[in-house]
């Protein structure tokens, strides 16, 4: 069975820093792309940052500049370094991991992490 699990999440003051782990279990996490979402109350669950199992990234135009997504296949983790925290990062963060197989593609997320930035 396969489990993505967060932590790090937490109040920040805007321009904070915030560092998320994703830790993945019951798969070959080196043949994902290992992604981070968030999800802002009334909004819609949107990408921040995803990267591949070579080593490309993508960001969203939000957080470019400002986020920095790293892994390490060793130890099943993905991480999110988050700085100068706006009060619209505010959100539920989930931890993303997909990989197609003969067209087919799975999909699992982690239950999320909760962070707010607030003075």
């Amino acid at each position: 069975q396969v489990q993505l699990v967060e932590s790090g999440g937490g109040l920040v003051q805007p321009g904070g820093s915030l560092r998320l782990s994703c830790v993945a279990s019951g798969t070959t996490f080196s043949a994902y792309v290992m992604g981070w979402y968030r999800q802002a109350p009334g909004k819609q669950r949107e990408l921040v940052a995803a990267m591949t199992s070579g080593g490309n990234t993508n960001y969203a135009d939000a957080v470019k500049g400002r986020c920095t997504i790293s892994r390490d296949n060793a130890k099943n983790m993905v991480t999110l370094q988050i700085d100068s925290l706006k009060p619209e990062d505010t959100a539920v963060y989930y931890c993303n991991g997909y990989r197609t197989v003969n067209d087919v593609r799975r999909t699992y997320w982690g239950r999320g992490t909760q962070v707010t930035v607030s003075s």
